[in-house]
């Protein structure tokens, strides 16, 4: 994929220094990568805002990545951990930003225990090569809920399953693994 940036946004319960984050930035080097708290974090709040004013921030970052790497956003991959992705993909379908692509790890199917209530609504609309990264035995998203969602993109979906992975992916090999499966796809 020939592309001028990558900008990633971090789950709701940790910020842009998450380690997985740090990992993928390494593993992808020399890309730039623009690693983004949202402001909730920032400003020292546990809860994140509501979709809304979280898109807008995933708009405004993305858009000063482009501006600092004197791109355009269309050049770009955008995406992130669990909330971080989620929110990502949602600026993408609306038509809020553009992206040459979305990497979501760990994307957050439905609260653990409520496989009711899907967050696929955007989906369709999400028209650009999109590589889903997740942990078998996720609580927000088991494989088979997850292979319904990813036929859901209207754009080329790549699928990456990390096995014995739960949804924080917090073991160190996991955070490698997904880093360089992230590269991987970048570089295809």
């Amino acid at each position: 994929m020939d592309v001028d940036g990558l900008v990633l946004f971090p789950g709701a319960g940790s910020g842009a220094d998450h380690p997985s984050l740090l990992v993928i930035e390494e593993a992808v080097a020399p890309l730039p990568v623009s690693r983004v708290d949202f402001a909730y974090r920032s400003e020292g709040r546990r809860f994140p805002d509501r979709a809304p004013k979280l898109i807008v921030e995933v708009v405004d970052a993305v858009n000063r990545a482009a501006e600092q790497w004197d791109t355009d956003p269309s050049r770009l991959v955008i995406g992130g951990r669990s909330m971080g992705g989620r929110m990502a993909s949602m600026a993408l379908a609306e038509g809020a930003v553009k992206a040459a692509g979305l990497v979501l790890v760990s994307y957050p199917l439905h609260p653990p225990k409520k496989p009711e209530a899907l967050r696929t609504a955007h989906l369709e609309a999400v028209a650009v090569p999109t590589l889903f990264v997740s942990g078998d035995l996720d609580a927000f998203g088991t494989p088979q809920e997850l292979r319904r969602a990813h036929a859901l993109v209207s754009g080329p979906v790549s699928v990456e399953w990390v096995e014995g992975g739960r949804h924080e992916l917090k073991r160190k090999a996991d955070n490698a693994d997904v880093a360089g499966r992230i590269a991987t796809w970048l570089t295809c």
